[in-house]
């Protein structure tokens, strides 16, 4: 009877020895399937005015939630952050910049929008604003991106000919997505790049 228990136990002991080399290899197969990407959080802040915050869409359908959701698709563990206030201008942005971009952001998606002429502001200013900007995120290592394509297709507007639908909310993340993802690289490198506008969508 003793014999039969002692055996029972060591083959009790036995499968369990070999169910920990299983779980070991499994915990180790499932740490080498997690790209540096997916183990990375990668963190934008997209900046702007109301078509940034995504008025009359909800912040869930504007630019920065569906850039989120494709960079998530295509593997990148991005974080974006939505900067964008109803109203704003580029002098606006300029004043807010170290507020709204905290430390650890790889990327800012400026798009400076219209306020800035339709509140009779003057393109110099609007210019030198968003130069301001660049050169400003530059220097604390932040690549920038700005959105601010010559022509926008009438068909990008809602009734009032001003904010984005979400048709065109769409399309903006789409082409952000598509520049952002393939200009990184299995392990980003800490250095800025240079600020590059966005193709027209």
């Amino acid at each position: 009877m003793a014999f039969r228990l002692r055996a029972n136990v060591l083959r009790a002991l036995k499968v369990l020895s070999a169910l920990k080399v299983l779980s070991a290899f499994a915990v180790a197969a499932a740490l080498i399937a997690v790209s540096p990407l997916q183990a990375t959080a990668f963190n934008i802040v997209a900046i702007g005015a109301s078509n940034t915050s995504g008025w009359g869409v909800g912040a869930q359908n504007a630019y920065p939630a569906q850039l989120q959701a494709l960079l998530r698709k295509r593997g990148i563990a991005a974080n974006v952050s939505n900067a964008g206030v109803l109203g704003d201008v580029t002098a606006g942005m300029l004043s807010r910049l170290d507020t709204a971009v905290p430390k650890g952001t790889d990327i800012v998606v400026l798009q400076p929008g219209a306020n800035d002429l339709r509140f009779f502001g003057t393109k110099a200013a609007r210019a030198a604003n968003i130069a301001a900007m660049v050169a400003h995120l530059r220097a604390r290592g932040i690549r920038v991106i700005v959105y601010d394509p010559d022509k926008i297709p009438a068909d990008f507007y809602q009734w009032d000919g001003i904010h984005f639908n979400a048709a065109a909310h769409a399309k903006i993340a789409a082409t952000l997505a598509a520049q952002i993802a393939s200009s990184i690289k299995p392990q980003p490198a800490a250095a800025a790049g240079a600020a590059q506008p966005a193709g027209k969508p």
